[in-house]
């Protein structure tokens, strides 16, 4: 309203927004007439009853040319150079419903074998409880490696089973991959590990006996490849021995009056990335398993327990202790000598040491899991069946080893944690 309290026009508003927005309605149209000023009753009622006398119509002039429509400016919100109207897309059916794998010749995409689907859901349902001030102890529901060193593509995983994921507990197994060194000097360590079941430790002693391993093998590294290029089996073995023992050793010391609490499986890989070293070598204490494929079939090569009975080891590639002599004093009749004051007292590990040194050929594909993935494998012939098929043809990738890897089985729904090497 101005001074005089004259009320503005709307033709003035207009003028007003058309500054505003001046580089947006440059372009647009305007032919549009404006409105009469005055429009009353009376003139609209003389116009319509007055009566003229029919003429005929004028010859129809020619139409001028259509002028051409302007083109559409993007409002000033949109970038220079982009369309007006929203962008759409053409999709396909949902990758739910789709079936067929996005790699032309491949199965289709499992969610379980067997006769009947597994009890729970096939995704995670719920989350840990969190601490505030403990929210390093956050674990993530799956972790994924993989490398390629020398002849061999590792590929690992460790991912929360389907009771876990029901109840929000946290994964109890531990994954660790490293590469110590660098060039064909490196060499590559899995380690996997599973906590007692049921008790509360068991993430942390998991974590805990995979980092202590690697750090006592990242610092023998170049003694360890030497070994393996030279295929020195019997050092590896009590090297290794020695090594395991005293970091699972460490675990119990800490358990006290519950050594059970704080029992660990422990699995590991030595990979040399030396493309001339087909030596692979596992050890380990503990539950799961160890397979190889060959020839599109599967062998379960899990050393025995018997195979590594004996006494335990005194060092690092030291002899066999057979030929050690005992300086301990031989004590009376049916009596047993005391231990050295100097040593404390050995105890065997509380499951045996297993070992096992293989040369790799063209075309093997080994599979190292934890509990978890080792019982269905060996439990039912479908998921070795579907895995065989997968792996047969190379390595996958890293989201298709995930799938496959986590094939459900129903009655299995334990964490699975494995590392598989193919090797070319």
């Amino acid at each position: 309203m101005s001074q005089q309290g004259e009320k503005p026009s709307d033709r003035q508003e207009d003028d007003g927004w058309g500054d505003l927005y001046a580089d947006w309605s440059e372009g647009q149209s305007t032919d549009r007439a404006p409105a009469a000023d005055t429009d009353t009753v009376d003139d609209r009622f003389a116009s319509a009853t007055t009566v003229t006398e029919p003429v005929e119509a004028p010859e129809a002039p020619v139409p001028a040319p259509r002028p051409a429509e302007p083109s559409e400016v993007p409002p000033p919100w949109q970038p220079a150079g982009s369309s007006g109207g929203p962008r759409t897309f053409r999709l396909r059916r949902p990758a739910r419903a789709r079936r067929e794998s996005a790699e032309p010749g491949a199965p289709p995409v499992v969610a379980h074998v067997g006769d009947r689907p597994p009890t729970y859901e096939a995704e995670p349902t719920a989350l840990p409880a969190a601490d505030p001030d403990a929210l390093e102890e956050l674990v993530p529901d799956t972790v994924l490696d993989g490398a390629r060193y020398g002849t061999s593509v590792l590929r690992a995983v460790s991912t929360r089973g389907d009771s876990a994921r029901y109840r929000g507990e946290h994964r109890g197994d531990a994954l660790l991959t490293a590469r110590f060194g660098g060039g064909d000097d490196a060499l590559v360590l899995v380690a996997l590990a599973t906590g007692a079941r049921g008790s509360a430790t068991a993430r942390p002693d998991a974590v805990e006996a995979t980092r202590w391993i690697a750090g006592a093998v990242g610092r023998s590294h170049a003694r360890l490849a030497g070994d393996l290029r030279a295929a020195r089996r019997g050092d590896l073995k009590s090297g290794l021995h020695r090594l395991t023992d005293r970091g699972l050793g460490m675990l119990r010391a800490r358990a006290g009056e519950a050594p059970r609490e704080h029992t660990v499986s422990l699995r590991c890989l030595l990979l040399p990335a030396d493309p001339a070293c087909r030596t692979r070598v596992f050890f380990g204490v503990g539950d799961g398993g160890l397979f190889r494929l060959r020839d599109g079939e599967w062998q379960d090569i899990e050393p025995r327990a018997t195979d590594a009975a004996g006494e335990p080891v005194l060092g690092f590639g030291s002899p066999p202790v057979a030929s050690v002599p005992d300086e301990r004093p031989a004590g009376e009749p049916g009596i047993a000598a005391p231990p050295s004051p100097y040593e404390p007292a050995r105890e065997q590990p509380r499951d045996p040491f297993r070992f096992r040194a293989s040369v790799a050929h063209p075309g093997d594909t080994l599979l190292l899991c934890s509990r978890g993935l080792a019982e269905p494998l060996r439990g039912e012939g479908a998921l070795a069946a579907h895995l065989t098929s997968r792996w047969s043809e190379g390595p996958p990738g890293l989201a298709a080893f995930l799938a496959d890897a986590t094939v459900r089985v129903k009655g299995y729904s334990d964490d699975r944690t494995a590392a598989a090497v193919w090797e070319a």
